[in-house]
């Protein structure tokens, strides 16, 4: 009886879909995978999903077709967008360099969503990034969220501020300024939390003693200063840091700074992460695993290939990110990052977890993007063979319920 209600609901629901896509195999990422699958578009949200036996097509819908879909992947931290495809000062905005700290700096103010890089991304499967201000300041700026599709990017962005990107170690320290050491960048974090803290217990003090004219004391006490509002909002635990750590003593730091002011911080990069699974696990932090491959010098001579499944395996959740390297004109592609943290060790489940629902997890947006589910939002790639073999292609790219990509790459 219940197999038959759900067979006329998906009926109904089929009569006003407008996109079908029929997949050999479809990664759900909300359970067992379906084999000989399809799913329903309707209104730029999936409408329906099941088997051929359970979904039916209309015949006014246009039918895609792929041996294995999967939803739209996730690139955790990048500056794609920010950080153009012809790698020159004109194209070049993920990074300020006149001060160590500009926490206010929003990435959407930044991006050009018709960069190529941008495109390039979307014809290989990735569909949201969390892009915007490079490592290398002590705080460079904020990252936001947005779906690798369209014109105008306030019509594409899901988050406008998603976190607030922190360097600690070699990267962030300044040769002939300040902070020149480790214990001066964390100092200066240090004392910004203090002072902004200092400010919200004056407020409170202020308002507490005058209750009658509770909104005009806050005023009178505290002018608008778009800086101290930012780092409020990640003193109250609304918008995490996003540390760039790579050595183990570096990483502590981080974890300390989260403990002293009970902040919510996401490691970036964690080449060491390995060293410290029992610590990471114990603060409850999420990593954003550096690219597979990475080159291993400097800060990061003690990278593991491993790193991305042995703290996987500890029960830490990780997503996977194409990164950022000055000096490299062209993106790197989670998809292929993937598909290396897959071979050492992670696997082919996990390493697709790590760039679609744990990727959204972390990021606060698992309820629209990251698996495939009724309601949420129709964002799915289509692959001619399987996503992290070599030789397979991106055969078509669907966001918000429109084909954004119908060729083979």
């Amino acid at each position: 009886m219940r197999k038959s209600i759900c067979l006329i609901f998906a009926l109904l629901i089929s009569l006003n879909a407008q996109i079908a896509v029929k997949g050999e195999v479809i990664h759900t990422m909300a359970g067992e995978q379906i084999t000989n699958g399809v799913i329903l578009i309707r209104d730029g949200k999936i409408a329906a999903i099941g088997t051929t036996k359970e979904v039916i097509i209309p015949k006014e819908c246009q039918v895609l077709s792929a041996k294995v879909v999967t939803p739209g992947l996730i690139d955790a931290r990048s500056v794609v967008g920010l950080g153009g495809m012809l790698n020159q000062s004109q194209d070049q905005d993920q990074l300020e360099r006149s001060a160590p700290m500009q926490p206010e700096l929003r990435a959407i103010d930044a991006y050009n969503s018709l960069d190529p890089l941008v495109k390039w991304i979307r014809q290989l499967g990735v569909t949201t990034v969390n892009t915007g201000h490079a490592p290398g300041m002590l705080m460079s700026g904020q990252t936001m969220v947005v779906k690798t599709h369209g014109t105008v990017v306030d019509k594409a962005v899901m988050k406008t501020t998603q976190m607030i990107a922190v360097t600690l170690g070699d990267s962030g320290l300044m040769p002939k300024g300040s902070p020149g050491t480790r214990g001066k960048a964390v100092a200066m974090l240090r004392g910004e939390f203090v002072r902004i803290q200092n400010q919200i217990n004056a407020r409170e003090q202020a308002q507490a003693a005058s209750k009658e004219d509770e909104k005009n004391v806050a005023k009178s006490t505290q002018p608008r200063n778009i800086r101290d509002e930012i780092l409020e909002r990640v003193l109250n635990r609304e918008v995490p840091l996003l540390v760039y750590a790579h050595r183990h003593y570096d990483i502590l730091s981080a974890l300390r700074l989260a403990k002293e002011f009970n902040i919510e911080i996401v490691l970036d990069g964690a080449s060491e992460a390995y060293l410290l699974v029992n610590e990471i696990k114990e603060a409850g932090v999420s990593v954003i695993v550096h690219p597979s491959m990475s080159r291993t010098f400097g800060e990061k001579q003690n990278m593991s290939m491993e790193n991305a499944s042995i703290l996987q395996k500890a029960g830490i959740r990780i997503a996977m990110q194409s990164g950022y390297e000055s000096y490299v004109p062209k993106t790197r592609v989670v998809l292929f990052e993937a598909a290396i943290a897959a071979a050492y060790g992670l696997g082919f489940d996990n390493a697709l977890k790590a760039i679609t629902i744990d990727a959204a997890k972390i990021l606060g947006i698992d309820a629209r993007v990251g698996s495939l589910e009724v309601g949420k939002d129709a964002d799915i790639a289509l692959y001619d063979g399987d996503p992290f073999e070599y030789t397979s292609h991106c055969t078509a790219v669907i966001i918000d319920g429109k084909i954004v990509s119908s060729e083979s790459h």
